[in-house]
């Protein structure tokens, strides 16, 4: 609604200058001085003025997103280009006026203004070139873009299909280990809408979850969610590409469970977080089956157990092992139990390592 205030004042103050210069309302101007055309053709010189200066907002529509520091990057190029180039005419100054070189008079103050007009042009695209290549390693030359929206961590993580839908991003949110921002692209939320509405029961049940799992999240004070819009997939590109490009775009990470995702953003040089790598990283240290080795230290609540610590301090509770007090047996895990408290081990007793 803002935006739509500025364009209406912004035509309506055009209209009013322009009127008043075409037709020579309100004393604006000399007339006199005014061009002769707009004189004799005021109506039709008010048209074509209009039409230039309204050309902004038609430029504003074509161009809905965009960038503080790819903007203050071009017009800081520009102020540099020209500041060189006025540097290196002033330097250069003697040459053109030297009888030796170009000759003194008119001919020499060509050259001049050629030299002038040429190093301007060429400076400005070499320093406009130079700022948008390096403009994330200069942000100091561009202090307007550190004023943007605190964040409550460090890079955004963009949330793709695969990560709405398996839900346990929901379940990582709520140890209070992830404190960056989330970011749902557009593109992706229309999948999930897609998959939601598809015909395919198992298929529609797998929609729904996800948007539910945004739901959740967007409800959970702890993290802030976002859903940015971007610029849907066009003519022979995918999702993925085009969540690769979003994270390239804004600089963030992809949280994923999607294994061709997690290859192609490893192409492009993008950090993504895996869940299934998170999964993994985060499973019991000993699985049922496995064998490990205590010293019993106690014995435990019901009858015959031992217990025992690991290195660690997680407690083993062992069946059989209460009547080898202060002796280290090799017990068979049988189950692991994990809670907010800590993890625990239960086995049963194998055979007695020291007897002593």
């Amino acid at each position: 609604m803002l935006l739509a205030a500025v364009r209406i004042v912004y035509l309506l103050i055009c209209s009013g200058v322009l009127a008043a210069f075409c037709f020579g309302w309100a004393g604006l101007g000399d007339r006199e001085a005014t061009p002769s055309l707009v004189r004799e053709y005021p109506f039709t010189a008010f048209l074509i003025l209009e039409a230039i200066v309204l050309s902004v907002i038609g430029v504003d529509f074509l161009f809905p997103r965009k960038r503080v520091d790819v903007m203050s990057a071009i017009y800081i190029g520009l102020l540099i280009g020209a500041l060189l180039s006025y540097l290196l005419i002033q330097a250069l100054s003697p040459l053109f006026i030297s009888d030796l070189i170009f000759g003194s008079g008119p001919i020499g103050e060509a050259w001049k203004g050629l030299a002038t007009l040429l190093t301007t042009l060429m400076l400005s695209y070499v320093c406009i070139a130079f700022l948008l290549q390096t403009k994330d390693d200069f942000r100091f030359v561009i202090p307007y873009v550190e004023f943007a929206r605190s964040l409550k961590g460090g890079r955004p993580i963009i949330l793709d299909t695969s990560a709405l839908i398996d839900g346990r991003i929901a379940d990582l949110i709520e140890t209070n280990i992830v404190d960056a921002e989330l970011v749902v692209p557009s593109f992706v939320l229309r999948e999930v809408q897609e998959i939601a509405d598809a015909p395919e029961k198992q298929r529609r049940t797998r929609g729904r979850r996800g948007l539910e799992v945004l739901r959740k999240l967007q409800s959970d004070a702890r993290v802030e969610v976002r859903v940015q819009d971007a610029e849907p997939p066009g003519k022979g590109k995918s999702i993925d590409q085009a969540t690769v490009d979003l994270a390239r775009e804004i600089s963030a990470r992809v949280l994923t469970s999607d294994f061709s995702l997690n290859k192609l953003l490893a192409v492009h040089g993008v950090q993504a977080v895996n869940l299934n790598d998170v999964a993994s990283a985060l499973r019991p240290r000993f699985l049922p089956g496995e064998m490990l080795r205590i010293k019993v230290k106690k014995e435990g609540e019901s009858p015959g157990q031992g217990v025992g610590y690991l290195d660690d301090g997680t407690m083993v509770v062992c069946e059989g092992a209460s009547r080898h007090l202060g002796q280290e047996v090799e017990a068979e895990v049988t189950s692991v139990l994990q809670t907010s408290a800590g993890r625990m081990i239960f086995a049963r007793e194998h055979t007695v390592v020291d007897e002593r």
